[in-house]
């Protein structure tokens, strides 16, 4: 069988990776998403965008308008998964309020573990405009439905409840810098997600005083549905 001539096989190349509108759409917002993890919207060009999709600029500009079109894209999607997963965790029926912040820790683990390049864009400080706003919108939100649930443990246990705000802003950062170290630690210091997630409610629940010497979660969690699965999204 003779062999074919270059064009010939660059030609075969292309119809192998022809995409659908819709496919090369998604694969542009996959490639970008590693790059703008690694290198930050500046540190990164069009051109990078188009050469690691193997595609021409004006494919980018085709279905984006440019890089920062992308990008906002990319934050929007991202910020969406964490939002809904964590949203999802705080208001899980008949749970306790330590459970509630079991869940609610897992839940932002969760994302980071399955969507670390995600997590690394959106916790950077983002400006892209979302409908579910940003990083801070999401710890905000977080910070007022721990305000609620602390301000009930506080009258329970006929401490100020005018504090519960404060309170909320302490675990919330409590949780999502202890999500950021791990993100940045867990390749030479690897800790489970769950251990991780229970020593952070092992101090938030029991305060340094009382800390427990090997603490565990309440009870097994159900089974995680990944934040980008189409469970998640249903």
């Amino acid at each position: 069988m003779p062999n074919l001539s270059a064009a010939a096989a660059a030609r075969a190349r292309r119809v192998r990776v022809r995409m659908t509108k819709a496919e090369r759409r998604e694969q542009l917002i996959e490639v970008a998403r590693g790059l703008f993890a690694e290198r930050g919207l500046d540190g990164t060009s069009v051109e990078e965008i188009a050469a690691h999709a193997e595609v021409s600029k004006p494919v980018v500009y085709e279905h984006f308008g440019g890089k920062e079109g992308l990008y906002a894209v990319v934050v929007d999607r991202e910020v969406r998964r964490l939002h809904s997963a964590i949203r999802a965790a705080l208001t899980t029926p008949r749970a306790g309020a330590r459970r509630l912040i079991e869940l609610g820790t897992l839940a932002l683990l969760d994302y980071i573990d399955a969507c670390p390049d995600g997590f690394a864009i959106i916790s950077r400080g983002s400006t892209a405009s979302s409908s579910e706003g940003s990083f801070a919108t999401i710890l905000s939100d977080v910070a007022s439905r721990a305000e609620d649930l602390l301000a009930g443990e506080f009258a329970k246990s006929h401490f100020a409840t005018p504090l519960a705000p404060m309170y909320a802003q302490m675990l919330v950062g409590l949780v999502a810098l202890t999500g950021q170290w791990w993100l940045d630690t867990r390749e030479s210091s690897p800790l489970d997600k769950e251990v991780v997630a229970a020593h952070v409610v092992n101090l938030a629940w029991n305060g340094m005083r009382h800390l427990e010497i090997a603490p565990v979660l309440a009870r097994p969690r159900p089974v995680a549905v990944r934040p980008d699965s189409p469970e998640a999204s249903a």
